[in-house]
Formats: structure tokens, C-alpha cells, sequence
């Protein structure tokens, strides 16, 4: 192989190579999450994608902007509170390019920018409010600060969709004066706790007591009903047995004639007689006796 033909081939390659050069540089395939914002010798034409994309090899320039919603921290800041005491506070600051044009024509790094209006935004804020209110209205100082840095990130074409405190440092003395309050709240709620418990164990014993008073009770009421009703029964069975003992006797009496009852009453006054005592007995109806008797015996 002469020399004119390893020029030819060596051509050859160096124009094929540069033919790939020039179509990497021409032929751009952009994601559905990307875009690419063009400037044709300088002047911006606008933003192309998602696909295929051809551009004018070292006459076009093209710049990736991601349109996924990003986060961003910003590290601990030193922040005096309305009532001058200092705080640290760091957050996160979630944010979404929604003019891929703009972000980049109108700002010349909008990240860096929006990191450096936080801060001074977070310390503007946190100026404006008690240190009470800054450990408990983490809410209100959130929508506070997403509010104002979407109205500086609009005109970049960057939306701010949302702003998390996520630490805040008091001082060293708050600390230690909030850890006191903290013991002491704790032991209000033992003391409270335990007391309630105490409470409620006294009444569950008087309730207790009480329903045992009333079931004792019911159970006396119940056995005096009883033994009343025994009792009554009783009587009732006893003057039944008086009543029969009774009609009993008035019939044998009445089929006793006068001279057997006559010897009744005699037989009574003999056994009165054997007594030691000495005794006179004369009966008012003694001498009727005596004619009764006599009657019978003629």
C-alpha cells in the first residue's frame, strides 16, 4: 500500500468520525422528567423535549432542566426571636421548575439563589415572633416562609410547594427551664393520676358496702316476712286446735247431766279440803247443789 492511499483512508476515518461527532452533538434524547431550553447562536428559541431532539451541531447549545419536584436543606441558622432570645433553626425547602425558560434566563442559579432568600427570609420571620410562639407554631412559620419564598421563586419560573422546620435549638437556660416544667407536669399528672385512681377504688368500696347493706337488708326484710308468715301460721294452727278442743269439750258437756257435774264440784271441794290449811268453803249455789243432788238420788 503506497503512501496516497493511507492518506485517503486516514480521510476517510477522520471524516467518519467527525460525521459521529457532529450527530452526537445533533441528535439529543430527552426524558419525559427533562427538558432542554435552546439557544441558536445565543439567542433562546425555547424549550424542547420530551423525545427526540435535533439540533445545529456548534450552532445550537442546548441546557438540561429537570422538572421532578426537588428538596433542598438549609443547614442551621442563628435566629433572634421577637423577644431576643437566639435560636437555631434548620429546614427543608421542596420546590418544582414549572417555566424551564425562565429559570434559566431569569436567574443565573436559581438553587443557590432561593438557599440565600430562605435564610435571610427565615430570619426575617423568625424576627417577628415570640420564642413561645416559634416552639409551637411550626405550622404558621412554615406556610409563612413557603409563602414568601414562592413569591420571590415565581418570577424564576420555580414553584415553592412546601417548607418543613425540622430542628429548633433554644437556648441552653430555655432547655433547662422547659426540662423543669416538663418534671413538673409529669409529676401533676402522677399526682392527679394517682389520686384519681384512690378516689375511684373509695367509691368502688362504698358502692361496695352499700350494696351489701341493701342486700343484708332485703335478706332481714325477707326473713322477718318469713318468720312473721311462720308465726302467724302458727297461731292460726294453734287456735284451729283450740277451736276443735273447744268443740270437743262443749259436746262431751253438753251430754253430762247436773248430777255428774254436782259430783264434778264435789270431787273439786274434797281435793281443796286435804289442804293443811284450815279453810271454810261454802259455795253460794251449795245448798242448790244439795237439792239437786237429793232430786237425783230419789
Amino acid at each position: 500500500m503506497d503512501t496516497s492511499s493511507t492518506m485517503i483512508l486516514c480521510l476517510i476515518g477522520g471524516l467518519v468520525l467527525l460525521v459521529i461527532i457532529i450527530l452526537v452533538n445533533a441528535i439529543k434524547i430527552v426524558p419525559e422528567y427533562q427538558r432542554l431550553v435552546v439557544f441558536r447562536l445565543g439567542r433562546c428559541i425555547g424549550d424542547k423535549g420530551p423525545g427526540l431532539v435535533l439540533l445545529i451541531p456548534f450552532i445550537d447549545r442546548a441546557v438540561k432542566v429537570d422538572l421532578r419536584e426537588q428538596v433542598r436543606e438549609i443547614p442551621h441558622q442563628t435566629s433572634i426571636t421577637k423577644d431576643n432570645a437566639p435560636i437555631s433553626v434548620d429546614f427543608l425547602w421542596y420546590y418544582k421548575v414549572l417555566s424551564p425558560t425562565d429559570s434559566v434566563l431569569q436567574v443565573g442559579s436559581f438553587e443557590a439563589a432561593a438557599q440565600g432568600m430562605a435564610t435571610t427570609t427565615l430570619r426575617s420571620v423568625i424576627g417577628g415572633i415570640l420564642l413561645d410562639s416559634v416552639l409551637s407554631e411550626r405550622e404558621h412559620i412554615n406556610s409563612m416562609l413557603r409563602t414568601r419564598l414562592d413569591e420571590v421563586t415565581e418570577r424564576w419560573g420555580v414553584k415553592v410547594t412546601n417548607v418543613e422546620i425540622r430542628e429548633i435549638i433554644p437556648p441552653r437556660e430555655v432547655q433547662e427551664a422547659m426540662n423543669r416544667q416538663l418534671t413538673a407536669e409529669r409529676t401533676r399528672r402522677a399526682v392527679v393520676t394517682e389520686s384519681t385512681g384512690t378516689r375511684e377504688a373509695a367509691v368502688n368500696v362504698a358502692q361496695g358496702e352499700k350494696q351489701a347493706a341493701i342486700l343484708k337488708a332485703e335478706g332481714d326484710k325477707q326473713s322477718n316476712i318469713l318468720r312473721a308468715e311462720g308465726e302467724k301460721e302458727a297461731q292460726v294452727r294453734k287456735a284451729e286446735g283450740y277451736s276443735v278442743a273447744l268443740k270437743e269439750i262443749n259436746n262431751a258437756a253438753s251430754k253430762l247431766d247436773n248430777r255428774t257435774v254436782t259430783l264434778q264440784y264435789f270431787d273439786t271441794l274434797k281435793n281443796m279440803g286435804t289442804n293443811p290449811a284450815t279453810k271454810y268453803i261454802f259455795p253460794m249455789e251449795f245448798t242448790g247443789l244439795l237439792s239437786d243432788f237429793l232430786k237425783g238420788r230419789k
